[in-house]
This record gives structure tokens, C-alpha cells and sequence, in this order.
């Protein structure tokens, strides 16, 4: 096996993981809440990434990564599973599969603006249809109008992207399991106090701990330690043995893997219309990684 071929199915094995956030997130929500399930998922994905690098005795990252370190951990560590898990308490999650489905055109828009890079008038124009086909797909399932819990995906959609671009960025110096570890592990610095705080306070989740049942403990340990940490390490890696051109095409498949996964565990309907859409944003955005962008010298 070569190692495009390889990177190829890291990268596969990555999308599938995180295809699973969504349905596991919808799971996890309504018995330990929306904002709790954020800090116990970085939580536990911070505990597991310092017994990793403990164990693999990876260097401290140098001063000049910590602020990006910061950045990105604010990001992907609680603004994006925050905002998914306030939009999990009233939407499908195949209907935020659809619009996440967005944020592989995001990220690269994200990474040209960000690292001095200019994007091509048709990469711009795609990046507005693929943007107006989320809103619209929004718009129609939500009877003419945003809800909160949309706005909500879109905030997410948004925070995930500009962490991803940023972590990519930090990935080429330091190296992508680096990266995710200490983004984790950063992330304790604020999730392990309201952890503890949410587990010592009665009536702060809908139930009590106790209470809670075996299956959104599952749910809860998927995102934590699959989703939020091992998924990132298989899609870094993967990209960085098989090249982000090649292994970044299949981010384009998690749309319609989450839609399979919510109809699997959840029994959420695969309409028509999920599918016009996931496939309508996939054409738009696929062909909007293919656009020119050019280095500002």
C-alpha cells in the first residue's frame, strides 16, 4: 500500500469518526445538558491526550505555539461542540450533518485569508452558493425562518473551520498529533474546573449522574475520546501521509455519513430533500477546493 492510499484510508477512518458527533451529541444531550456534555467531553479528551503524551514523552510545544494553541482550543474545544449541542436539543442531527457539510469550502477560505493567500473570483463564488444553499436548506426545513438552534450550526460550521485552518497551519511545524494533544490538553485549563463544578452541583444537568443511562454514557465517551481526540489523530495523519489535496476530498463524504449513521442509531428519515441538498452542497464544494488561489508575494 502506497502512502497516498494509505493516508487515504487514515483520513476515511477520521471522517467516520467524526461522522458519529452528531447523532452521538443528540444522544448525549437531553440527560446531561447541552453546556455540561461540552466541558465533560474536552475533559475527558484532555485527560487522554495528557496520559498520551506522558507515556510518549512528547516535548513541551515552544512559547510561539501557545497563543495558536489557545486559539484553536477556544475554537474546536468549546465554541463548536457547544454550539452543535444547543442546536442537538431541537434539530435532527442529519439536518446538522447537512449543514456542517459546509465547512471543508470554510476551512480552505479560512486558510487563504488567514496565511496571506488569494482566493480566485470563482473559489469567492462558489463559497457564496455553497453558503446560500446551507442557508436555504435551513430556511426550508425551519418553515421560512432561522431558528436559534440553526444559527447555532452555522456559529459552529464557522468556529470549526477557522480552528481546523488554524490547527492545519500548526500541524505543518509541530505535527498533527502534537497538535490535537496539546490542543486537548490546553483545553483542561478551563473544561477541568467546570467539570468538577457540574459534577459537584446538584441540579446542574437535566439528571443526576447517577441517573444517567448506560447509553448516553456511550454517547458521551464517543465524542469525548473518539470525536473530540483518536478521529483528529487519524485525519491529521492521514493527511499528512497522503497529501491534503488527495486525503482532504474525502471530508466531502461526511454529509452523507452522518446522514446513514442518524438513521441508523436515531431512526431520523433520509428525505428527499436531506439528500438534494447533501448532495448539492458536496458538487458545490468539491468543485470550490478545485478553484485557483494565488500566494500574495
Amino acid at each position: 500500500m502506497n502512502k497516498e492510499t494509505k493516508g487515504i484510508w487514515l483520513g476515511l477512518v477520521g471522517i467516520i469518526i467524526f461522522s458519529m458527533t452528531l447523532p452521538a451529541t443528540k444522544i448525549a444531550v437531553p440527560e446531561f445538558g447541552a453546556i455540561p456534555v461540552s466541558f465533560y467531553r474536552a475533559s475527558i479528551a484532555g485527560i487522554a491526550a495528557l496520559i498520551y503524551v506522558l507515556i510518549s514523552k512528547i516535548p513541551f510545544p515552544k512559547k510561539q505555539a501557545l497563543l495558536p494553541l489557545g486559539i484553536i482550543a477556544a475554537l474546536i474545544s468549546f465554541a463548536f461542540p457547544i454550539s452543535i449541542a444547543i442546536a442537538m436539543q431541537d434539530l435532527p442531527s442529519s439536518h446538522g450533518g447537512i449543514v456542517l457539510g459546509i465547512s471543508p469550502l470554510l476551512t480552505a477560505l479560512f486558510a487563504t485569508l488567514r496565511f496571506s493567500e488569494r482566493p480566485s473570483r470563482a473559489f469567492w463564488i462558489t463559497a457564496l452558493i455553497g453558503s446560500g444553499l446551507v442557508l436555504l436548506f435551513s430556511i426550508q426545513q425551519s418553515s421560512g425562518g432561522l431558528q436559534t438552534s440553526d444559527l447555532a450550526l452555522i456559529f459552529a460550521a464557522i468556529t470549526a473551520s477557522y480552528g481546523y485552518a488554524e490547527a492545519g497551519n500548526l500541524s505543518q511545524k509541530m505535527g498533527g498529533k502534537q497538535v490535537i494533544s496539546w490542543v486537548a490538553i490546553t483545553s483542561l485549563v478551563v473544561s477541568l474546573p467546570v467539570t468538577l463544578f457540574y459534577i459537584f452541583k446538584a441540579g446542574a444537568g437535566p439528571r443526576p449522574l447517577s441517573e444517567v443511562s448506560a447509553q448516553a454514557w456511550y454517547a458521551l465517551l464517543l465524542v469525548s475520546l473518539l470525536s473530540a481526540y483518536i478521529g483528529n489523530i487519524f485525519w491529521y495523519t492521514g493527511l499528512s501521509i497522503g497529501g491534503i489535496s488527495h486525503v482532504g476530498q474525502t471530508q466531502l463524504l461526511q454529509p452523507f455519513c452522518t446522514l446513514a449513521l442518524s438513521s441508523l442509531f436515531l431512526f431520523e428519515p433520509v428525505t428527499l430533500s436531506n439528500l438534494f441538498f447533501a448532495c448539492a452542497v458536496l458538487i458545490v464544494v468539491a468543485i470550490g477546493k478545485r478553484m485557483p488561489v494565488a500566494k500574495v508575494k
